[in-house]
């Protein structure tokens, strides 16, 4: 069975799913949407893709899946279209930047019975699913604590800032998840602390550039996440997971492993320079599963309800920033 996918937008993260797709063999991509006829035609013609409006898109029969990776502000409104002309969805995050607008989008999901899978790549990066793999197998015995430490080598163009939602709702995001992917249960309190660090424009557009989380669920699993919109040294993507019987974690990758040993000490290649080569695995792993979901006909995961959950936390942490307390995550919208 070939699944026959649309892709909406050809901007950066566009071309990396247009790349998975392409290169998995029970996947075909047969349409192309941008608003920047460019963009669409230069991708299209990379990967012999006729450029189709979204329209003509939803209403074709032939095409069973689409992949989401528009601005932001669009992603619900795209959902509940492709959820009604009965496509399977795969969005990247988040859904909404209003909590309201994602539970009502999912509303639509689940009154349509459509396939919905939110894009946390992170889930399916190999090292971090060998984190998750020795705790279901009960090496470090029960989860106590996770470190997160994900800090990107700059920060965006300010134009990108102003639309983004936040560093909680952009970036910490995907750590949000990470964090309840490794934890086990779900988060109860938690506290945020955020500064302008690294650029006074982004303080005066309204976020934050630098920001340190602690996470603690009902039982007192905690979790810390550091978060930096600059790292000198490149892509900074570090967890680990202590445990009752020990500890288990996943170091930064480097494009070539190499380790140089001189008189003068040792040296190391640099880091990744940014998600689309740290995460290329990722990304066709994520695109991989979405296809055996469909092929299936199993639930996708991480799902909507992940994805609101991520949101929740976000929604929590900027409140705590706020108030200057740790906060419920009851009080922003509901248990996450």
């Amino acid at each position: 069975m070939t699944i026959s996918f649309a892709l909406l937008g050809a901007g950066r993260i566009g071309k990396v799913h247009a790349q998975a797709i392409a290169s998995n063999h029970d996947a075909r991509l047969a349409a192309i949407s941008d608003p920047v006829a460019q963009a669409a035609n230069d991708l299209g013609q990379r990967y012999g893709a006729p450029v189709r409006s979204i329209s003509d898109i939803a209403a074709d029969k032939s095409i069973d899946a689409v992949v989401i990776c528009t601005p932001t502000d669009t992603h619900a409104d795209l959902i509940e279209l492709f959820a009604r002309a009965g496509k399977a969805i795969f969005c990247e995050k988040p859904v909404d930047l209003s909590v309201a607008r994602v539970r009502a989008c999912l509303k639509t999901v689940e009154d349509t019975g459509a396939r919905l899978m939110v894009g946390f790549n992170r889930r399916f990066d190999p090292h971090f699913q060998a984190v998750r793999q020795a705790i279901d197998e009960g090496r470090i015995g029960t989860v106590e604590m996770v470190q997160i430490v994900s800090r990107d080598p700059g920060p965006p163009p300010p134009a990108y800032i102003a639309s983004s939602g936040g560093i909680f709702r952009d970036m910490t995001i995907h750590d949000f998840d990470m964090a309840r992917f490794l934890l086990g249960e779900e988060i109860e309190t938690v506290y945020a602390a955020a500064s302008v660090l690294v650029d006074p424009e982004i303080g005066r557009l309204g976020d934050h550039d630098s920001a340190s989380v602690v996470l603690t669920t009902a039982s007192g699993r905690q979790c810390s996440i550091s978060n930096s919109r600059r790292a000198s040294y490149g892509y900074d993507q570090r967890i680990e997971v202590h445990g009752s019987l020990g500890a288990v974690s996943a170091q930064n990758q480097r494009p070539v492993s190499v380790e140089l040993a001189t008189a003068d000490g040792y040296r190391l290649p640099p880091l990744h320079d940014f998600f689309m080569t740290r995460y290329t695995q990722a990304y066709a792993a994520e695109i991989a599963a979405f296809i055996a979901t469909i092929r299936d006909g199993r639930d996708p995961s991480p799902s909507g309800a992940d994805g609101l959950a991520a949101l929740l936390l976000a929604e929590a942490a900027l409140k705590s920033v706020q108030e200057g307390r740790a906060v419920r995550v009851a009080e922003v919208g509901g248990d996450a």
